[in-house]
């Protein structure tokens, strides 16, 4: 007991970081809402009495209420990780947002800001006032403001250049000129390097000097004076080799290297073929300028991920809690395309009215054999545009693709459209009716596969994402098509 007194007594308080869980992030989220909730409740209350010129004691009732709840909201989001209140942000109406962005204390606006998606990220810089801004972007890397720099104000820009050194505002100047999704737009500058001709316990002396090693380093880059870039050199290597051994002597020569301009999906595709942990960037002469790594990776990929999920159904990233007329000029252009082809469909389908009103089971048939050729086409156009994404797909192997996605698609369709046609048999009682239904689901299950290749190929060959907006044509053609194909081969066979 004495020695948990003692213990006790000479304890220096430790403040405990919250656990990094997502769950954390989504209670934090119910909290808020609560919170603001009853906020919203207490401002309904008092614009009441506003309104009926009561308010005795009501003013300084709302205040109080309003404090609390303030300080409610800061307890929860500031012992939060960055990222989960980044998300917390994205998932509030704008209103919400824009006070809970106000009690976030300032020690994490310059992490927040860049965890946050582009559309919420740009309503948060708008909201902060200039002094706000300048103590937020000072505490960032040249790549982190470079990252920000499209929706910075430009006085901002200028303002925090001023307290740069000439070599991070160097850095700042060459990364805001890469384009965006390159390689050069997520690197970053912080990196060791050293030269080939020195002793492990020298690296090993002057990697004790730093205060602290930059994120995900797991190499150190070998440079000579000229910073051409001579190799790489492990930290396991580094730790597990005799100190008076010369740097040249455990480094690896052969290292991927990136070029600043190439796209950063290809660097993410790197690192995903080789388990990559860091990779450096050189320019055309060799000359090691910076390095990729892991994190903003991860990034790239999900971020890529992300639009082709929306470019498949034509849309672009919105905010959820966007203006309606915002959400309108995003879904509504693809919407209409959409609406033309189905009405080109129902126009294909009504040239053949004559053999519908003769055998009206081809009415609740026909849409089945249109639905399993989208569906068929669909399952080819995701693959064809996952390969492309990777670089597998070439022009000496498109041939090859084409021909294999069809028969892969008539051994499938073949065994479905016997399923198919046997339904179709028992509800029409017609051997007839089953053959064309059989002889459709083929034939239309075969041009979806065809144009679930061909189309996102087209796309990309005139310089068009392959993604945008491809179901929607890859639909109007098995529609269009399956109809005339169903309806056709029934006109010639059955009536």
């Amino acid at each position: 007991m004495a020695e948990q007194t003692t213990i006790a007594e000479t304890a220096v308080p430790v403040v405990i970081p919250r656990r990094l869980d997502p769950e954390d992030a989504q209670l934090a989220l119910q909290e808020l809402q609560a919170i603001l909730k009853r906020q919203e409740v207490v401002d309904a209350l008092a614009q009441r009495q506003h309104e009926s010129e009561d308010e005795d004691g009501s003013n300084l009732l709302e205040g109080m209420l309003q404090r609390q709840h303030e300080d409610e909201i800061r307890q929860i989001v500031n012992t939060l990780h960055p990222a989960d209140i980044a998300f917390i942000l994205e998932s509030l109406p704008v209103q919400q947002r824009q006070a809970v962005w106000q009690l976030v204390s300032q020690e994490h606006d310059a992490d927040v800001l860049l965890e946050v998606e582009d559309w919420v990220r740009e309503s948060l810089i708008a909201s902060m006032d200039h002094e706000d801004l300048i103590a937020a972007t000072g505490a960032m890397d040249a790549d982190e403001i470079a990252d920000l720099a499209p929706d910075l104000p430009p006085d901002v820009i200028s303002e925090v250049q001023k307290g740069l050194t000439d070599a991070e505002r160097a850095q700042l100047v060459a990364a805001m000129g890469y384009p965006e999704d390159t390689v050069g737009a997520i690197m970053d500058f912080d990196m060791v390097r050293v030269r080939e001709d020195v002793t492990l316990e020298v690296v090993l002396r002057y990697l004790r000097r730093l205060h602290e090693l930059p994120d995900h380093t797991d190499q150190i880059f070998v440079v000579d004076r000229d910073d051409q870039l001579r190799g790489t050199l492990s930290l396991s290597r580094l730790l597990l080799s005799e100190p008076d051994t010369l740097v040249n002597a455990v480094m690896e020569p052969d290292v991927l290297s990136l070029n600043p301009m190439d796209p950063d999906i290809d660097a993410a595709n790197a690192f995903e073929r080789y388990d990559l942990v860091s990779a450096p960037v050189v320019d055309e002469q060799g000359r090691l300028i910076g390095r990729v790594t892991i994190d903003e990776v991860v990034d790239v990929l999900q971020e890529d991920s992300h639009e082709q999920e929306l470019s498949r159904a034509g849309l672009q990233e919105e905010d959820i809690f966007a203006p309606v007329l915002a959400a309108l000029r995003n879904r509504a252009p693809w919407l209409l395309v959409n609406l033309c082809t189905a009405s080109i469909a129902s126009l294909v389908a009504s040239r053949f009215e004559e053999t519908v009103s003769h055998i009206v089971i081809l009415a609740f048939l026909m849409s089945i054999v249109a639905g399993i050729g989208g569906n068929s086409g669909n399952q080819t156009m995701t693959m064809i545009i996952r390969a492309m994404a990777t670089g597998r797909v070439t022009g000496a192997n498109i041939a090859q693709l084409v021909k294999r996605e069809l028969q892969v698609t008539f051994l499938v369709g073949a065994c479905g459209s016997l399923v198919a046609a046997t339904f179709a048999w028992v509800i029409s009682d017609s051997y007839a009716v089953a053959g064309v239904m059989m002889a459709a689901m083929v034939g239309n299950m075969l041009i979806g596969a065809a144009l679930g290749v061909l189309i996102p190929l087209l796309r990309d060959r005139f310089g068009k994402d392959p993604a945008v907006g491809s179901s929607v044509l890859l639909t109007f053609a098995t529609d269009s098509l399956g109809f005339f194909l169903f309806l056709g081969l029934a006109t010639l066979f059955l009536l």
